[in-house]
């Protein structure tokens, strides 16, 4: 799908947001300036958690907020590799998120480190404004996610 702005992009994030449930992933995927921390405010709105609240954990490495369920928002813009992701403790802090929901940018940078049920969110920038945003559920319960979604 086609997000014309970043109010849009907001706006799909926070219908996601309001489907997810305890132990959801979500891997960000994209270029810097694509609309991930968008999107991630978005979804955290869709989980009960003000927009405000929400920023890029660029240098701590995460962010925790409480809203209808607990979220751990990962930036990974720093960590090179799979290595890396395991030194600083990436899969202690995905065993913390099955309480809630765990939102990671610059997934792709771990992807074997996640679990085997996750929303892949991949953007493309189209234009200054303009983002394609593709939608992909890895696992049963992630497609059963994308299939309720889809019949809004």
């Amino acid at each position: 799908m086609v997000t014309a702005n970043p109010s849009a992009t907001m706006e799909l994030g926070r219908r996601i947001g309001e489907k997810l449930r305890r132990g959801s992933t979500i891997a960000l995927l994209g270029e810097l300036g694509c609309g991930k921390t968008c999107f991630t405010k978005g979804l955290c709105a869709g989980l009960g958690i003000s927009r405000r609240c929400v920023n890029s954990p660029t240098f701590t490495l995460v962010n925790e907020y409480r809203g209808r369920l607990p979220v751990l928002h990962l930036d990974l813009y720093r960590v090179e590799n799979v290595s890396a992701g395991l030194e600083l403790g990436i899969l202690d802090y995905l065993t913390r998120a099955e309480s809630g929901v765990a939102i990671i940018e610059w997934a792709d940078r771990v992807l074997p480190l996640l679990p085997n049920d996750y929303l892949a969110v991949e953007f493309t920038v189209i234009s200054a404004r303009k983002r394609q945003i593709t939608l992909t559920g890895i696992g049963v319960r992630c497609c059963k996610l994308l299939d309720e979604f889809s019949k809004q």
